[in-house]
């Protein structure tokens, strides 16, 4: 397990000059995700059992209330760290920031992945709803508060 965190943990930094390269105008959301997000929630969304969630007909059901945009979007900037439910089984992985992307690049990757699930019309993320978001950065502490009032409003899949 530590060898994991530790390849996944020099992944990311080897990937940090990619991500702070990304600030050009609005992307295609699947070439954003398969650069910044597939070595952890795999091709398609499918995740990986017990260290990162799966994406795939989870991120629209999330984001189809106003406060499930905004905590996807908090987390996509802010990171997500600890322990976690999600779709029924327990996940223990590390969601670094992804803040360094351009705000158009996180909408284009957030409303790729909603657009993986069932929900029709298919959630979309604008540039201005990822500003929002930005302007207040949040710490871990509030990031799990965030998701566990979502998560008793809206329970979380």
């Amino acid at each position: 397990m530590i060898k994991h965190g530790l390849r996944l943990l020099a992944g990311v930094l080897a990937a940090a000059p990619v991500l702070a390269g990304s600030a050009h105008a609005a992307s295609d959301g699947l070439t954003v995700y398969n650069t910044n997000c597939s070595v952890c929630h795999q091709a398609g969304g499918a995740g990986m059992p017990g260290q990162f969630p799966v994406l795939k007909n989870r991120i629209d059901k999330i984001a189809a209330t106003p406060e499930g945009k905004k905590y996807l979007a908090d987390v996509v900037l802010n990171g997500l760290h600890g322990p976690i439910q999600a779709g029924g089984a327990a996940y223990a992985g590390f969601m670094p920031s992804l803040k360094a992307l351009s705000d158009d690049d996180i909408a284009a990757v957030l409303t790729y992945v909603a657009s993986l699930g069932d929900t029709s019309p298919a959630p979309t993320f604008t540039a201005d709803d990822v500003k929002a978001a930005r302007a207040t950065p949040k710490k871990g502490s509030e990031i799990q508060a965030e998701r566990n009032a979502l998560n008793a409003a809206h329970p979380i899949p």
